[in-house]
């Protein structure tokens, strides 16, 4: 076993106590205490910290000294390569050091430390970056601003036709830009697999990987996660795996206990407090990381086996400016139902065309919430993620922007589960709204300062990503409150269908071309002849053809994007055949394309007419 160990340590290059802990071939517990026997010192089983040391200052250098009694003793945990230089110096100390293990070390800074930590985890950001957190919260002047917004939304249905249309025509310019981007983006180059000239960097020139997955209540997948976790195609010696779990979350630990884990996965508690999130769970883990690199996975995710190398293979041909790369998000339950098939569509049209060309772009990018790999470097220079952020990622993909980085695109899926239901889709739609908001209200409480950093493109792109698609929902709204709305003197109501199926109502003397001009379902891509033009560039003729007036996924996709499910009203149970007609061409579109990369062309066509 130790011939084994020591040949892996050699041809990856890692150091050899790491390998031999990490491939099982001794205990950790065992090791330290022998290493403190050959080193004639003192074994410590219970470490208690001195009054005045912080815990990120010990667990920065794997060492702390000790309570008063037990001075003037200084307790160390070192990990791999610090092995043999502290034997190397061990006779120049001046007072040498007593041996722990680093797992006792860091039970001990948690046991002992945890108010500490917590409040650090919840408002660190805030204490060094106060104008990147989200916390207090709305400032009067945003206030005021919502208010304003909110009135105008009432005179959309009070002010005279000429009035009331030609403010709702503003307003559409937030849908107008996030079409214009959306437009640009089918144009640009993606592949869903990485460049078959692309050559991955062996074992012995990989760094450390560290993998962060938060864990709440997932005691039902935690078999499979720990499975997907384990076929990673990576060195045992240099993985860096840390599950995060709240104290109170008894079912998934007890689920833990069950399975036996590898040496190099970890167990880490958060301790105690507020708020109660992955981004907090995430802040927490942070200063455990050892990896050049650092991922954040969610609980149901099943991830390529190549992927962490194809990151390490990507970040080292980068420039420094590139601190992240997305991964592909790819619904694998789309046949559960017509929600699950929308979600696949809509994380195909975000993660296979909008992510990979705001990449080519170098343009901000409101980061996924899983598969995101990181310079942990820039990471921790960021001060992790924003706690009080409900959409703490896309804030993170901004703060990245505005600190001069870039997110560049990794073409490696990972499989997760869509909501099957409605009323857990909604929830989740409105704690994206909301988390949008959050940072929109964060980063323009300087709007000249953020505008210098981003630049004037990059200004545009970030507005129309995080506060236009909360506007264009909320514009859906009101085109639909307007066009059912009394108005005119004879108050006369009429009603009419567009040619998608779309039903509109309208009163007085307007023509119903005014209300259907306005509304979103018409600011349509597929006029612009996007669809034909990705046709043409990969050469495929998947049978869409004749779907591209109708548009088969833009009515559903259209409501994925309203906030909270108000916009759903717009659609009459008479209605409800025109929608499964669209969903069922939809479907049957895609089948008949064979294949992954077909689906993606197909998504393309679909992405052309989302709004």
């Amino acid at each position: 076993m130790l011939a084994d160990a020591a040949e892996a340590a050699r041809l990856c290059r890692a150091d050899a106590l790491t390998t031999l802990l990490n491939t099982g071939a001794i205990d950790e517990e065992r090791y330290y205490r022998a290493l403190a026997l050959s080193l004639g010192t003192t074994f410590v089983d219970d470490v208690r910290l001195y009054d005045g040391v912080r815990h990120a200052e010990v667990l920065d250098v794997e060492a702390t000294p000790l309570a008063r009694k037990f001075w003037p003793l200084v307790a160390v945990a070192p990990r791999g390569r610090a092995v043999a230089r502290l034997m190397d110096t061990w006779n120049q100390c001046s007072v040498q050091p007593a041996i722990t293990t680093p797992m006792r070390l860091r039970h001990a800074v948690f046991a002992q430390r945890a108010d500490e930590i917590a409040t650090e985890a919840a408002d660190g950001l805030k204490q060094h970056h106060p104008e990147w957190s989200c916390r207090p919260g709305p400032t009067t002047r945003d206030l005021i601003l919502v208010g304003v917004m909110v009135g105008l939304g009432f005179l959309f249905t009070s002010l005279p036709n000429g009035f009331s249309m030609s403010l709702l025509a503003l307003t559409q310019l937030a849908t107008v830009a996030m079409l214009m981007v959306r437009f640009c983006a089918v144009a640009v180059p993606s592949s869903p697999e990485p460049s078959p000239e692309l050559r991955l960097l062996n074992d012995a020139a990989l760094p450390t990987y560290t993998v962060l997955v938060a864990l709440y209540r997932e005691a039902s997948v935690v078999e499979q996660l720990v499975g997907s976790l384990k076929s990673l195609d990576y060195p045992a010696a240099k993985l860096d795996i840390k599950l995060l779990l709240e104290a109170d979350d008894v079912e998934t630990a007890e689920a833990l206990r069950s399975i036996a884990l590898p040496p190099w996965f970890e167990i880490v508690t958060a301790p105690p407090g507020l708020p109660r999130t992955k981004p907090r769970a995430l802040n927490i883990a942070l200063p455990l990381a050892r990896g050049r690199y650092l991922v954040v996975y969610d609980a149901e995710d099943v991830i390529e086996r190549q992927q962490l190398k194809l990151a390490a293979t990507l970040f080292a041909r980068a420039p420094k400016t590139t601190a992240c790369l997305q991964g592909r998000l790819v619904i694998d339950n789309y046949k559960d139902g017509w929600l699950t098939r929308l979600f696949a569509i809509e994380y195909s049209a975000l993660f296979d065309v909008l992510g990979p060309a705001l990449a080519a772009w170098r343009m901000p990018t409101p980061l996924g919430g899983t598969t995101t790999h990181f310079r942990t470097r820039v990471l921790c220079e960021l001060r992790g993620w924003d706690a009080w952020n409900v959409t703490e990622d896309a804030d993170l993909g901004m703060r990245l922007a505005l600190a001069g980085y870039h997110v560049g695109d990794l073409p490696s899926d990972t499989k997760e589960e869509g909501l099957r239901l409605v009323k857990p889709w909604l929830r989740q739609r409105t704690r994206w709204m909301k988390g949008f908001l959050q940072t929109s209200f964060t980063h323009l409480r300087n709007p000249a300062e953020t505008a210098g950093r981003l630049g004037p493109l990059g200004s545009l792109f970030a507005l129309t990503l995080l506060p236009g698609t909360v506007l264009s929902a909320l514009d859906g709204l009101s085109a639909g409150r307007r066009a059912d709305c009394g108005d005119g003197p004879a108050g006369r109501a009429h009603e009419c269908w567009d040619e998608r199926g779309f039903h509109w109502r309208y009163h007085g003397d307007a023509a119903p071309g005014a209300a259907c001009l306005l509304a979103p379902p018409l600011v349509r891509a597929d006029a612009m002849g996007a669809p034909a033009a990705v046709l043409f560039r990969l050469g495929q003729r998947c049978g869409l053809a004749r779907g591209l007036r109708a548009g088969p996924a833009s009515a559903p996709l259209e409501q994925d994007r309203a906030w909270a499910g108000p916009h759903l009203a717009q659609w009459r149970p008479a209605d409800a055949p025109s929608l499964r007609a669209q969903i069922r061409f939809a479907n049957s579109a895609a089948a008949s394309c064979g294949g992954r990369c077909r689906l993606r062309a197909v998504t393309k066509l679909l992405f052309a007419s989302m709004m």
